[in-house]
């Protein structure tokens, strides 16, 4: 079943995961798009302020939308999205670390410009196995409405 604007209310969506991440995939991810210090070397990330290796942000914003396409966007009436309102890293990406997604509806509403989309802001936030939040994010997504032909007009 496809999922449509309909079908996006306010409040708890889901939880996805877990999702481990290895040592290897964040030397990896660091070494082609994030090269610093302490992303790619154990000595250094331990005399940083993070105390040890830890992964991109930007990786685990990738991780993010992994796990928001498998959880349910690969089955959504998305249009895609206009950009990411908000992104915070509060804590570090650790190798071994298993994540949990928890997703909330913040907003729902019909789009002014185009009636047959409505667009669903979405606040996301990932837990390792301890729970603690290491990244929340605000972003909408453009979603197409279950009878967009009869809506539009």
């Amino acid at each position: 079943m496809t999922l449509t604007f309909e079908d996006f209310t306010q409040g708890r969506f889901g939880s996805f995961g877990p999702r481990h991440v290895s040592r290897e995939e964040i030397i990896a991810f660091a070494a082609e798009f994030d090269p610093q210090p302490m992303h790619l070397d154990e000595d250094a990330a331990r005399e940083s302020m993070l105390r040890g290796l830890s992964g991109s942000g930007w990786h685990l914003c990738s991780l993010t939308m992994r796990m928001l396409f498998d959880g349910f966007i690969n089955r959504t009436a998305s249009l895609g999205s206009p950009g990411v309102n908000e992104v915070r890293w509060l804590s570090p990406l650790r190798p071994g670390d298993d994540l949990m997604l928890d997703v909330d509806v913040v907003e729902a509403r019909v789009s002014n410009s185009r009636p047959e989309t409505g667009i669903v802001t979405f606040k996301c936030t990932v837990r390792n196995k301890a729970g603690d939040a290491l990244c929340e994010m605000v972003s909408p997504i453009i979603v197409k409405r279950r009878d967009a032909n009869n809506k539009a007009g």
